[in-house]
């Protein structure tokens, strides 16, 4: 077919960093993330322009899975950070924040940007040696044999999500929920593979935050359960019931006519022979002594009331997503056929329950061990819910990150701010010989150091939104809030209790000063290796392998914008 128009050409846009719509929209998308950052941070509702769906959220997954952006600088911006929330879950809004804090800083210095990339790697490299070093002062050893520390990471996360909504007894019950539930998921017997279990959400919306609780086991939502004649399961001669779990259809449905025309001889109903052949699946696992029938889909209600009135027990329109956790909890392979069965494929249950909440009927399967468990989550409304629900998810990830490397980085803009610091201080004491390794000067270097600080400070500023003064110490390097209304000449240690993770207090002089707008180096006197003060006074903590991933993630994806010269874009 001969084309309406003449093809265009591709439009080549050469150093693409310094048109003034890239910088625009770049600073427009930091705004918006920076506007978001922390537990006090401002919610956002993304719609798609023509109706649906509103999502209102102040969370990285939610927000960059909704946000579009049409250049293709922001483009690669956004697919770094969404595959880092992919991997990690958590820091997020972080590494977005300091990416976007980054470019800005670094295109503004009269430096080329094949020397920034040299020196910024030269930074990663150094707070990366640091922060895995037992020197480092902003990390946190984490002990499993006590939850305190893992108490203050669940309960950091839970805060840092405003759309949620929740109050304080909310917050502390969530918390320890959260932290049984990755408790359930752990292995009792330690192997050499050891793999963690699983935690499935079971949504109940429009009840109190207060009323969510956690099971061992799953729940299957049945409503007809609730209207069925009650039954006792069969047992084995060990008391545990045989469970028998089908990924096939048992409605007996005929199979798609687009697979092929099939020639019926006169007299004979398909129908009825499909409903004999269930049946007979349905004797078969009577005389095998199943106590328990678990169906992804749909079971025939002939075959439903047969095996109930054997004493089995019969679930369907379990869903795919729980065929998994069914499978691992119970030892059961998966059945996908009707037509022959294996005593390989039966598995074991140690009860089976009928459970009540709010207006809801469940079937709760109990294993023998616990591997898998629910969390029955509940929230005022379905905005709430939601975001909760990935706040949740959250933490259970970060959980999971910890237990493979059992370290946790100061909250609060603390790590951010000590690792300025940090970097000020060893910055003064490199030799000449780096530099010549870089190729490059020590103004230049300076200049990157200065601008990687600076970005990193900046981090620790979005978390403030009610105009207050931002400060950090020259002893610790942490940072410190001042409530809004106080003016810049004001007694600090009168102003602030605690730093922004919660490890200092105001007892001793730290000699704070202004963060916002100042380029002063200040250089850390003595740096501590354990926190003043125990973990269970609450702590501000933030996920190590997250943080570390994101400072990485940041600095490299700014580096790879930095260095584009040319942007090619098909206009067909």
């Amino acid at each position: 077919m001969a084309r309406l128009e003449a093809k265009k050409p591709p439009l080549f846009i050469s150093e693409p960093l310094t048109e003034d719509t890239v910088s625009q929209s770049l600073s427009l998308l930091s705004g918006i993330l920076k506007s978001c950052y922390g537990p006090a941070g401002r919610l956002k509702q993304l719609h798609n322009g023509v109706g649906g769906y509103v999502c209102t959220t102040s969370q990285s997954s939610a927000l960059f899975s909704c946000l579009s952006v049409s250049h293709p600088l922001l483009r690669v911006l956004m697919a770094s950070v969404q595959n880092h929330i992919s991997r990690f879950s958590d820091c997020g809004l972080f590494t977005a924040i300091l990416c976007c804090n980054l470019i800005e800083c670094f295109k503004s210095l009269n430096v080329a940007p094949c020397t920034v990339v040299k020196i910024s790697k030269h930074l990663l490299s150094l707070c990366m040696d640091y922060l895995k070093s037992e020197a480092c002062a902003c990390r946190v050893s984490v002990d499993f044999s006590s939850v305190e520390t893992l108490l203050c990471l669940v309960r950091s996360v839970l805060m840092s999500k405003p759309a949620c909504m929740l109050n304080k007894p909310e917050v502390d019950h969530l918390t320890t929920l959260i932290l049984k539930a990755f408790m359930f998921t752990v292995p009792c017997h330690v192997e050499t593979n050891a793999v963690l279990g699983k935690c499935v959400i079971v949504p109940v919306k429009d009840r109190k935050v207060v009323d969510s609780t956690v099971l061992p086991g799953l729940l299957i939502e049945a409503p007809e359960i609730q209207l069925a004649k009650p039954i006792t399961v069969k047992r084995t001669c060990s008391s545990t019931i045989k469970t028998a779990l089908f990924c096939v259809s048992m409605s007996g449905d005929l199979c798609n006519p687009e697979e092929g025309a099939i020639t019926v001889p006169q007299g004979i109903s398909l129908e009825m022979l499909e409903l004999n052949q269930l049946l007979n699946l349905g004797k078969q696992l009577v005389d095998d002594e199943v106590g328990l029938v678990v169906c992804q889909k749909v079971i025939h209600p002939s075959l439903k009331q047969y095996l109930q009135e054997n004493h089995v027990m019969a679930v369907d329109r379990a869903g795919l997503s729980l065929m998994e956790p069914l499978s691992r909890m119970t030892g059961s392979n998966p059945i996908a056929s009707i037509h022959s069965l294996s005593p390989s494929c039966y598995g074991s249950s140690k009860d089976v329950r009928i459970e009540n909440f709010a207006s809801k009927c469940f079937v709760h399967i109990v294993p023998n061990d616990t591997v898998v468990c629910s969390l029955i989550l509940c929230n005022r409304n379905e905005t709430a819910w939601d975001e909760l629900k990935r706040a949740c998810e959250t933490a259970e990830h970060v959980l999971q990150l910890t237990i493979k490397e059992p370290l946790a980085l100061l909250g609060g803009g603390c790590t951010e701010t000590h690792l300025a610091s940090y970097i000020r201080h060893k910055t003064c004491s490199l030799s000449t010989s780096s530099f010549k390794d870089m190729d490059c000067s020590r103004t230049q270097y300076q200049l990157v150091a200065d601008g990687f600080c600076r970005s990193l400070e900046s981090v620790a500023c979005s978390l403030s939104h009610d105009g207050g003064e931002i400060l950090t110490d020259v002893v610790y390097g942490h940072c410190w809030f001042v409530p809004s209304g106080f003016p810049s000449v004001s007694n600090w240690s009168d102003l602030v209790s605690k730093c922004g993770c919660g490890t200092n207090g105001n007892a001793e002089n730290l000699n704070w000063r202004l963060l916002q707008g100042q380029v002063g180096s200040p250089i850390i006197l003595g740096c501590f290796k354990d926190p003043p003060v125990k973990v269970a006074d609450f702590l501000t903590l933030d996920c190590f392998a997250a943080k570390c991933s994101g400072l990485q993630v940041a600095l490299e994806t700014a580096n790879l914008i930095l260095d584009l010269s040319y942007v090619i874009e098909d206009q067909n």
